[in-house]
């Protein structure tokens, strides 16, 4: 209940960088468990390069969630 009516104070420009960063993270997550477990993707890369990438996308991901979620809690 609490997170609904922090989510209401905020101002229409708030809501909108909140959906977006949430979105953000969403798309990263997506992109990394992608490219760990599609063996036959369009992109031609070695499996170690290619989990390299997957692991290094969802490390971004998870970051900028603890930023975004750091920034929010100070407010």
């Amino acid at each position: 209940m609490n997170l609904i009516t922090y989510y209401k104070k905020k101002s229409l420009k708030e809501r909108f960088l909140l959906f977006i960063g949430i979105l953000f993270f969403l798309i990263y997550l997506t992109l990394g468990v992608v490219f760990l477990f599609w063996e036959s993707s369009p992109f031609n890369l070695q499996p170690k390069y290619r989990i390299a990438f997957g692991v290094l996308l969802i490390v971004y991901a998870i970051t900028r969630l603890l930023r975004f979620y750091n920034s929010n809690k100070e407010e």
